[in-house]
């Protein structure tokens, strides 16, 4: 789960989304497609990385809008997201490896 300012991003492992929720209501704003088996949730300022453990990637989407800017490579079984103001760190659980975007 990420905070952006205004909404919660929720991930959905078992329909493959990420759905934001506008925090001061709870209203559902949309559920946007990501990869398989999307675990971790993080905001960078402008956008939402949502770490897909089941398809070994990262999708990257618009906070605005929820649009898909793109799917990344990453490790196996990637989960845990963390963004240090620059860079999006990606804990891959399967291969004890760590990527950076």
């Amino acid at each position: 789960m990420a905070f952006d300012g205004s909404n919660i991003w929720i991930a959905d492992n078992i329909g493959n989304t990420v759905t934001k929720l506008r925090v001061s209501d709870g209203v559902i704003l949309g559920a946007f497609p990501v990869g398989s088996y999307p675990v971790g949730v993080v905001f960078d300022g402008d956008n939402i990385w949502v770490s897909n453990a089941g398809s070994g990637s990262v999708s990257k989407l618009r906070a605005s809008n929820g649009s898909l800017i793109g799917n990344f490579p990453v490790g196996t079984n990637p989960q845990i997201l963390g963004f240090d103001g620059k860079n999006v760190w990606v804990a891959n659980f399967g291969g004890n490896t760590v990527s950076k975007l």
